[in-house]
């Protein structure tokens, strides 16, 4: 069993054998174990447009003010394993104490937890290697026994801009990549 926490109701990761979908009504902030996680936690707050964006008329919001959406995304990984994303260059990154990874991909080591007996990896990959219609550059961060599989690296071909909605959508070779990578994770 898998726990896709902070996931779309009724999106990708509902319906699947062996996968426990926890979206917003669900609040993913609770999850307590036992099984290892696939997180998609909250973007708004963390990227360039965190504070609301160019428009002076945007009600201004602080970075990171996600109710503590990352904080528990970060702990059910660490304490679980699975994978995290977030988008490239999240703010996320830095304020949890993540090493961001190098733009051009592969994976970053980033160390051992012998407590655990888990190794944290973290790396940029375009969820356009996967069916993505934008290059849609993604940072994934990795904890698990096992290292993290290779993946397609590099710049994905340009793709036009996309509404909001679907810029968002997480692509289903893409989903399957980071559920495999859950799977192994313990």
């Amino acid at each position: 069993m898998i726990a896709a926490l902070f996931v779309a109701t009724g999106g990708c990761y509902f319906n699947l054998d062996d996968v426990d979908p926890w979206d917003e009504p669900r609040d993913a902030r609770a999850y307590d174990g036992p099984h290892a996680v696939v997180a998609h936690p909250p973007c708004e707050r963390w990227g360039r447009y965190a504070r609301g964006g160019p428009n002076p008329l945007a009600r201004r919001r602080e970075i990171g003010d996600d109710n503590g959406c990352f904080a528990a995304a970060h702990r059910a990984v660490r304490r679980w394993g699975g994978v995290l994303e977030h988008p490239e260059a999240s703010h996320a990154w830095r304020f949890h104490g993540i090493k961001p990874p190098p733009r051009r991909g592969g994976w970053l080591y980033l160390g051992f937890c012998r407590t655990l007996s888990l190794a944290s990896w973290t790396c940029c990959v375009e969820q356009g290697h996967y069916g993505h219609r934008a290059r849609k550059a993604t940072w994934l961060y990795y904890v698990g026994r096992a290292a993290p599989p290779e993946l397609s690296w590099g710049p994905s071909q340009p793709r036009p801009r996309l509404k909001a909605r679907e810029n968002l959508a997480t692509p289903i070779a893409f989903r399957d990549v980071l559920l495999s990578m859950a799977m192994a994770a313990p």
